[in-house]
């Protein structure tokens, strides 16, 4: 296993990260699975554990708390807030309401009294940056969180926040977790130059391409990544969008079989090899996906592969930029865009 500095915090974290999405009834895994799974990625090096209170609206954090119990200052932790937690309409956003309950809420599950990096799970238009900012540098020097990040938030967006941190006198996001990965690089156009410019540490979710890189999704055979079930539209290949997919990861195919490769370790190797990438997030459901990615921990692709992949998928273009939850709420909503 690799480790990096993430961002300017000092902290030493492995360049994969135990993400504990599927842990729950999203990826219906039990409580003595997951405890397996978080014991082999420590002992395959890991170090940073991140979660949130929506898993499982809450499920994954519970579970992740009873697999750490005991173990909690060898470990890195990363929780996020702001998407729904029920039909409130207040139990969501990145309101100062909300955030002092929602953090005491997931502290409560992990059974912990501090996490090291909590998460604006994704920016919220309504609520001014100078408030979300200040309600989290509270909640720091209450010993509540040691550092806070953003995640899915758009370059202006990443900008905007430091501008508010330093007008305010305020602490500022630490780290970015974008997504990101062969099929998705929209980023290193925009996001990754930013994040580069303040010194924020990215890391990296679905760098797997919600299966499409796992080896799993190949031409002329059934497609087996449980995301197929609740994502059917993200795997039919009527769609030109998944067709143009299909078709990159043929050619991906081809290059990590003659660069003795796994397509997790193309792929995982490809999203750790920029320079602005601290980590990459790997979300396995079970012990066979967790020891497929963790044979990627210490892949370096040569500059040759890198440079095939870059004739495959071109430099900063997004093969599915409608998912990348990132889009202008005014793009989405025609009252936005109306008088």
């Amino acid at each position: 296993m690799q480790y990096r500095t993430l961002g300017r915090t000092g902290v030493q974290v492995s360049t994969l990260v135990l993400g504990a999405m599927n842990f729950g009834s999203l990826g219906r895994t039990t409580q003595d699975e997951v405890t397996a799974m978080v014991d082999a990625a420590l002992e395959g090096g890991i170090n940073l554990i991140d979660t949130a209170d929506m898993y499982s609206q809450g499920e994954s954090e519970e579970m992740v708390g009873r697999a750490i119990a005991g173990r909690r200052d060898d470990i890195v932790l990363a929780t996020k807030a702001t998407m729904p937690m029920g039909d409130e309409r207040n139990h969501q956003g990145s309101s100062r309401r909300w955030l002092v309950t929602a953090l005491d809420d997931s502290l409560r599950r992990l059974g912990v009294d501090h996490v090291d990096l909590y998460q604006i799970h994704r920016w919220d238009p309504r609520t001014s940056d100078e408030e979300t900012l200040s309600a989290l540098t509270d909640l720091q020097r209450a010993g509540k969180i040691r550092y806070f990040g953003s995640s899915t938030f758009p370059a202006y967006r990443i900008v905007q926040a430091e501008w508010a941190a330093r007008e305010h006198h305020l602490s500022r996001y630490v780290t970015e977790q974008p997504s990101y990965s062969i099929l998705q690089r929209g980023i290193e156009a925009h996001v990754l130059p930013v994040t580069e410019q303040y010194g924020l540490g990215v890391l990296a979710w679905s760098p797997l391409a919600s299966g499409w890189l796992s080896g799993a999704v190949r031409a002329g055979q059934d497609i087996t990544t449980s995301r197929s079930t609740f994502m059917p539209q993200r795997f039919d290949t009527t769609i030109p969008t998944n067709r143009a997919r299909l078709d990159a990861v043929e050619q991906l195919a081809t290059i990590a079989d003659d660069a003795g490769l796994t397509m997790i370790q193309l792929a995982l190797g490809f999203v750790t090899a920029h320079p602005a990438v601290t980590s990459a997030i790997i979300g396995p459901r079970t012990m066979d996906h967790l020891h497929s990615q963790l044979a990627a921990a210490d892949t370096v692709l040569s500059a040759d592969v890198l440079d095939a992949i870059d004739t495959i998928v071109a430099p900063g273009v997004d093969l599915a930029a409608h998912e990348k939850f990132d889009t202008p709420p005014a793009l989405l909503d025609p009252a936005q865009r109306r008088r």
